[in-house]
């Protein structure tokens, strides 16, 4: 690593926007559904409750009661019919039972045929993140190169430089890649 102050806030921020990168993508695979009961697949799910927009997750408890149930119970009661509605709205594939104090979410099996549609998806997701991963190392290279052209680096450091960065992409792109390889496993075991 060169000792070049700039340099160093270039290595930082390529970091960080890696780091950024990954827990993205972990966070949107967390709410693709693999057949299992998952409660992170409501986590951006809104309700309209008290005359405002709330998260599910601070209106009740989300709870798993076996691998394909889960159970909401609303700390308040008459906000089932709301919850049940937010449900419905959000096009997560599966239909609410309201029977009066908990509301229940059956995931049914997956097919085989949604299985590679999901797939897919994740597929799509984690190549876009693969996307911004190149795009962060354009940006940190074009850091690099003003610096050499700006002779606050010698021609020695701003290889050293390149070379950093592309070891730290290629350890974020296997990072992506076993991320995206455990959620594709996942999903097409059945």
């Amino acid at each position: 690593m060169v000792e070049n102050e700039k340099a160093e806030e270039i290595f930082l921020v390529l970091e960080d926007r890696l780091d950024k990168t990954v827990s993205v993508l972990k966070e949107n695979y967390a709410s693709v559904r693999a057949g299992r009961a998952n409660p992170h697949i409501l986590d951006k799910l809104q309700v309209e409750a008290y005359g405002m927009m709330s998260p599910l997750n601070q209106l009740g408890n989300v709870a798993v009661s076996d691998a394909r149930c889960l159970v909401i119970s609303p700390w308040d009661k008459s906000l089932l019919k709301a919850i049940e509605k937010a449900i419905l709205a959000s096009n997560i594939g599966i239909t609410p039972t309201n029977d009066g104090s908990v509301i229940r979410l059956v995931f049914p099996e997956l097919t085989e045929e949604r299985r590679k549609e999901l797939v897919k998806q994740i597929k799509k997701t984690g190549e876009e993140s693969k996307v911004a991963a190149r795009n962060i190392r354009r940006d940190a290279m074009e850091g690099i190169k003003k610096m050499k052209t700006a002779k606050e680096l010698s021609e020695d450091e701003s290889k050293n430089c390149e070379i950093d960065i592309e070891k730290k992409i290629s350890d974020t792109m296997e990072e992506l890649d076993k991320i995206i390889s455990a959620k594709e496993k996942e999903l097409m075991t059945v």
